[in-house]
């Protein structure tokens, strides 16, 4: 696995401050650096494991923690993303993206994909990943057939209104949560938003073109529909919801046909 030089040597860098503290049993990388496939625009994955009754102490520190061990620009928690022991950083002077996720001993092993060990005390970070396989992400399918409808309809009363910006939102809502999961799912991938689709899935990537517009109410709508389609092509062994499908795509169909506002 190559790492690209500005990465490498943050992480050289970085590692041995971070060691010092006693409290720490452990460090790891994950995201694309622990999957082999960084590049220059990657964000840096760390893992910060921390003896279980130390935990707290350190959590409640973490931020002063961070910046004694780089160079802080900017830095936020993650309950966004719903992960509050996560702060996704900025460091500097030359930018890079680096997310430092505080978890326990205990709580190191729960895990949707194997994490690089970079370094550990007493070998506490490899019994913690022999004890379980890693958990795989799941898509459930179900859920979004019993929603997809009701967004469809959404849609329609947006385009209806001509409120394009919304509809340029919605769109890419569903590329995010509905279509691009799905096709990550069918390539093998974990399910998260559209992310390296280009690469990993391009020749379902180019159809998902078909929903990406400008600002206009004829290519919104036609993105709208496109989504529908392909939708109904990519979606799964689910029970459909066959009914408030016909009268969603009905509807849509009169505010496509009427031309909005």
């Amino acid at each position: 696995m190559t790492v690209p030089a500005r990465h490498r040597e943050f992480l050289d860098d970085v590692l041995p401050k971070i060691r010092r503290d006693q409290r720490v049993a452990g460090v790891a990388v994950g995201g694309s650096i622990a999957h082999g496939e960084p590049d220059e625009y990657s964000d840096v994955d760390i893992v910060v494991v921390v003896d279980d009754d130390a935990f707290e102490a350190v959590l409640a520190e973490r931020f002063a923690l961070i910046g004694s061990w780089a160079h802080l620009v900017a830095a936020f928690t993650g309950e966004h993303v719903g992960e509050p022991r996560l702060v996704i950083t900025l460091t500097g002077p030359r930018l890079l993206h680096v997310d430092f996720k505080f978890v326990r001993v205990a709580d190191f092993g729960e895990r949707t994909s194997d994490p690089k060990i970079r370094w550990e005390r007493d070998g506490a970070l490899t019994r913690a990943l022999a004890a379980a396989p890693p958990a795989k992400e799941p898509l459930d399918e179900q859920w979004l057939e019993d929603r997809f409808w009701v967004w469809v309809h959404y849609a329609a009363t947006k385009l209806g209104r001509g409120e394009l910006y919304d509809v340029l939102g919605f769109l890419a809502f569903l590329r995010e949560t509905v279509l691009g999961p799905l096709i990550a799912a069918r390539a093998g991938l974990p399910p998260r938003g559209v992310r390296r689709l280009e690469f990993a899935a391009p020749d379902a990537a180019r159809e998902l073109q078909a929903t990406v517009c400008g600002y206009d109410a004829k290519e919104a709508a036609a993105a709208v529909l496109a989504s529908v389609e392909l939708y109904r092509r990519w979606r799964g062994d689910v029970e459909r919801r066959d009914r408030a499908e016909e009268l969603a795509v009905r509807y849509l169909a009169g505010v496509v046909s009427a031309g909005g506002r």
